[in-house]
């Protein structure tokens, strides 16, 4: 697959079937992600892949600790809630997604499994839980580094026709996947990504969120018109 259609027809995928990855599979596919460009060539980032029994004490750590009211523990810091145009963006793929899934607004109990499945990583046979080293926790340029890396993780595996989505939720109760996984104390859990092969009846893997338009993103300057 070239490089503008990976990037083009690349989208989160929420929906997997159960046939599993292998791991030469994977290995190829972080390979090329670890080609990605880091300040100064730091190549901060770490990643765990979970599958089996490991991910499912995963899901079933993280669906206990939410249905039991912990809060969530994320060991960067949160950003909040969206406010302003960032809130627009957020609640408008929230509305593709639930009319794609056909949830009404009022379906408390099917607005409440969506979200839990984002705790159990879209019940996809492999999370990949993306970690930086955490003497560069207050080094913003770390983070960034650490997502370009984990944005060639996903391209990489969309030109294989393997199905991702970078889910923040996953690690939401960081000790569990810490202990599971058993993460050295010297890495900061920062995300992780979901991966599989896509389940084509799965409505919302359908779903291609909108883009802003290269005049609201990007300003040229000393250009002949």
């Amino acid at each position: 697959m070239k490089l503008d259609q990976a990037i083009q027809e690349r989208r989160s995928i929420r929906g997997f079937t159960d046939e599993p990855v292998s791991r030469e599979l994977l290995e190829e596919i972080i390979a090329l992600a670890n080609r990605a460009p880091s300040s100064m060539n730091t190549q901060p980032w770490h990643l765990h892949v979970l599958t089996g029994e490991p991910l499912e004490r995963v899901r079933q750590g993280n669906t206990e600790r939410m249905l039991g009211g912990v809060p969530p523990t994320r060991e960067i810091e949160d950003y909040g809630a969206y406010q302003g145009e960032h809130r627009k963006r957020q609640i408008e793929i929230a509305v593709q997604l639930f009319e794609a899934m056909g949830i009404e607004r009022d379906d408390k109990e099917r607005r409440q499994d969506w979200v839990m499945r984002g705790f159990r990583q879209f019940d996809a046979p492999v999370s990949i839980v993306v970690c930086f080293d955490r003497e560069l926790l207050n080094n913003t340029i770390a983070h960034f580094d650490t997502g370009a890396m984990t944005y060639g993780l996903v391209l990489a595996a969309w030109s294989r026709g393997l199905g991702a989505v970078i889910n923040g939720q996953g690690i939401m109760q960081s000790p569990v996947v810490r202990e599971v996984a058993n993460i050295p104390e010297d890495q900061v859990i920062l995300t992780c990504v979901a991966l599989g092969w896509p389940d084509d009846e799965f409505v919302a893997n359908s779903v291609i969120s909108r883009r802003r338009p290269i005049s609201n993103t990007a300003r040229f300057l000393g250009f002949d018109d």
